[in-house]
């Protein structure tokens, strides 16, 4: 069984908020898949950026 390290953690959260970040552009909301893109970006140095700007957005699509 392979265990989760905390760098495999990070390079998953990054990649996962790229491809949300992907998907925004596909969709046609640049400004949120800008935004994303720099959260990945910034999630090299601030571990669990790019989820949080993530869930933030998804939360702020629903209500508004």
């Amino acid at each position: 069984m392979t265990q989760l390290t905390g760098g495999s953690a990070r390079g998953l959260s990054i990649v996962s908020t790229l491809v949300d970040a992907v998907i925004a552009f596909a969709r046609g909301r640049p400004k949120a898949g800008a935004l994303l893109l720099g959260a990945a970006a910034l999630s090299t140095r601030i571990p669990g950026l790019g989820v949080a700007v993530s869930v933030l957005l998804r939360v702020y699509r629903k209500v508004a």
